[in-house]
């Protein structure tokens, strides 16, 4: 029997099994357990096939598994297509109006087959997702007060009426269940409760730019990074936040840059394709040494590809937007909690350094749900500010040379100073110049700052024994896997160890190179059909991974992947 159990809700866009699973997760991480959501769903607004998995345990969770321990049907297609991933253990939740005679094929042992009469549970279809709530809760013997407590403050700006007949659908439903035979998928007791927040990628991206003092947020409307933008939208009254949907992504960016220029600290959430169109853009925030940040929320490509799946195919893309040379920051979160620290980190990096920093993220992490503790404000390092006035009323040259090519930033209309700048090159003082060995001069000031941006490089990750005979190499979201992967393999007897990459650019190779060359074997694990990271350590060390384990079908790697890849190489 495995240590956790996965259930998977799947049905139709608009069926509600999104508020289901949330609802659970909730209760879950509120009575102590692990959690680690993963939602699949298809470019529609109605219709199509959606799931939202939901990986549950007393001990700590990192990645989704294929294996399904509860399969919540609320459409036969769902059986159907998930038949497979059942296992002897595995639970069927059906309706019991449309399912009598039903599945019995796909499985074998009809008492795993639970047929509920939502019909007869709920007095409407609208409390057809509380039925299912107190179900599953009662499966996996949560108590009912957490649930009760969960509804009421769930749906506490609704009337009284609605808040009672929850309360009463939560109480049949759970009664009902106790009378069917399904202890057998009971959790085991959970751990020691303690305050926890239910997060996903997009809203953990959403705090670390508000703990870091972000003002401005321009987006248009582009999945998976949308939600960045929207629990952006719910904060900004409590935060005095600027939050604007632009008519386009050349727009957003341009508006960014101003909202910078005027000191409101701004961050773009985009996806592959409008971040394509804001290249021109971020090419100007390099000229003119104005600070942004921009999430990169990746799915698969070439053009709108899978708009709802995942992949991580845009590092190059990244890595070369924007024609000229100028410095960049790329940062790449592993996890959760490192989407809220590394986007308070890219902040700072893109204030302090005055170039824009790319935070990647892609659809699975943005859409990935944990239970984490929360964030001790009081440890962050308070980000980089531009200076409101100078000492003087003498004449301010915004681009000043200086030893680190960082000049000093005020801010427009703060003072007597008068601040030039322009996207032509220019000279000190910002005003355009053809003078062509200043342009010499202007340019190695720009490069100069990408030195100091790579001295404050984060180094990788490692999670192992000191020397690993395998290395498994990642970054961005598939440090989880390769984490859950690594642990398998060491019970088994095999000295394995991860290297996460938490920035990929710039890159110091004294950080890890040595680490890559002792290891026995080592292997890059990555999102995309080209092994781009694997090429790009090359590029930047002339050390080569020994293979590249690449997952590019719209999903995300499990544990079981990665392991399978590794004996297949080994055969």
């Amino acid at each position: 029997m495995r240590p956790s159990k996965n259930i998977l809700i799947g049905g139709e866009a608009g069926q509600g099994l999104v508020t289901v699973g949330t609802l659970l997760a909730k209760a879950l991480a509120r009575t102590g357990y692990e959690i680690f959501v993963t939602q699949s769903y298809q470019s529609r607004i109605r219709g199509g096939h959606n799931t939202l998995s939901l990986r549950t345990g007393n001990a700590s969770l990192r990645a989704p598994v294929s294996e399904v321990d509860i399969l919540v049907a609320l459409n036969e297609e769902t059986v159907n297509l998930h038949a497979e991933e059942l296992t002897d253990e595995s639970l069927i939740m059906v309706d019991a109006e449309h399912s009598e005679g039903k599945f019995d094929s796909k499985v074998p042992d009809r008492s795993r087959i639970l047929r509920v009469p939502f019909a007869e549970l709920a007095p409407k279809k609208i409390f057809t997702n509380v039925v299912a709530l107190g179900v599953l809760a009662t499966v996996l013997g949560l108590p009912k007060e957490v649930l009760a407590n969960l509804l009421q403050e769930t749906f506490a700006h609704k009337k009284q009426e609605v808040a009672d007949t929850n309360d009463e659908v939560l109480t049949a439903a759970m009664e009902w269940t106790v009378g069917q035979d399904v202890t057998f998928l009971r959790l085991p007791e959970a751990g020691k409760q303690i305050r926890r927040m239910a997060l996903d990628g997009n809203h953990a991206v959403a705090l670390g730019a508000l703990a870091a003092g972000i003002r401005f947020c321009a987006f248009y409307p582009m999945t998976p990074a949308t939600g960045v933008a929207m629990n952006l939208i719910a904060a900004a009254n409590d935060f005095g936040l600027i939050v604007e949907q632009a008519e386009d992504e050349i727009a957003a960016i341009n508006m960014a840059i101003g909202a910078s220029y005027a000191g409101a600290p701004s961050i773009v959430p985009t996806s592959g394709g409008g971040f394509a169109l804001m290249t021109e853009g971020i090419s100007l925030a390099g000229m003119t040494e104005t600070p942004v940040v921009i999430v990169l929320g990746q799915r698969p490509g070439p053009a709108t590809g899978l708009p709802t799946r995942t992949e991580q195919s845009d590092l190059n893309l990244a890595l070369y937007a924007g024609h000229g040379e100028f410095p960049r920051a790329i940062l790449t979160p592993g996890n959760v909690e490192e989407c809220f620290r590394l986007t308070h980190i890219a902040v700072d990096m893109a204030e302090k350094f005055q170039s824009p920093v790319i935070v990647m993220t892609d659809q699975y992490l943005a859409d990935t749900m944990q239970a984490i503790p929360p964030f001790d404000l009081e440890m962050l390092n308070e980000p980089a500010r531009p200076q409101h006035q100078g000492e003087s009323n003498e004449s301010y040259k915004r681009y000043a040379f200086t030893e680190s090519g960082i000049s000093p930033r005020l801010l427009p209309g703060t003072g007597k100073h008068l601040v030039v700048l322009d996207s032509d090159e220019h000279a000190e003082d910002g005003h355009i110049t053809e003078d062509l060995n200043v342009r010499v001069r202007m340019v190695d000031k720009r490069l100069s700052k990408g030195r100091k941006i790579r001295e404050a490089t984060l180094a990788p990750t490692y999670i192992g024994d000191e020397q690993s005979d395998i290395l498994l190499i990642c970054w961005g979201s598939t440090l989880g896997p390769a984490e859950e992967a690594a642990e398998i393999l060491r019970k088994d007897g095999k000295n394995v160890g991860v290297l996460h990459f938490r920035q990929v650019w710039p890159l110091r190779p004294e950080q890890f190179l040595d680490r890559m060359e002792k290891a026995k074997e080592t292997i890059c694990i990555e999102g995309n059909a080209t092994g781009q990271f694997a090429h790009l350590l090359q590029r930047e060390t002339q050390y080569s991974p020994s293979r590249t384990i690449l997952r590019y079908d719209g999903l995300p790697f499990t544990a079981s992947d990665i392991i399978k890849e590794l004996d297949n190489g080994d055969g």
